[in-house]
């Protein structure tokens, strides 16, 4: 199974990096993962509603583009489904049920993403009721798809 998290936004702490890294190696063990960054589009500090929707816009229509052929998508945003590790594991069988071979999972900027964008999306997933980063979403998101790969090859590191 290949795995792509589409992010907004870059990555510049080093401790992000380092425990990303890590999990990148740990992942090795059960999935090709490719991260791709879309740049974040810029807005006025006390932007106006219509100046956000079109950042939202802009950047929906990146992802879009990025967004690898016959994916499995996920959009993680705040009005999605709140799964259990065991659950979210389920995900990556349903996927391959399905026929998909590569689940594409993204990552929106500030102010979320675009509906039009989580309608093309198979599944809707929040990881809490609470706010994080994109860095922090990701990093989540990244020991999550670990502990599913582990749970599915029988492994003991979700206990």
């Amino acid at each position: 199974m290949n795995i792509d998290i589409l992010y907004v936004g870059n990555t510049k702490e080093n401790y992000f990096l380092e425990a990303q890294q890590e999990y990148l190696k740990r992942l090795k063990a059960y999935y090709k993962v490719n991260l791709i960054e879309i740049k974040e589009s810029k807005v006025p500090e006390n932007a106006s509603q219509s100046e956000i929707n079109k950042a939202m816009n802009e950047e929906s229509e990146k992802i879009i583009a990025s967004l690898p052929k016959k994916s499995y998508k996920i959009a993680l945003c705040v009005e999605g489904k709140q799964y259990s590790s065991v659950e979210f594991s389920d995900l990556f069988e349903k996927a391959a049920s399905l026929g998909h071979s590569r689940i594409c999972f993204i990552i929106g900027g500030p102010f979320g993403m675009d509906e039009n964008l989580k309608q093309m999306c198979d599944v809707r997933l929040s990881l809490s009721k609470m706010t994080f980063t994109h860095r922090m979403a990701k990093l989540l998101l990244l020991e999550q798809i670990y502990r599913a790969g582990n749970i599915l090859s029988g492994g003991n590191y979700h206990k």
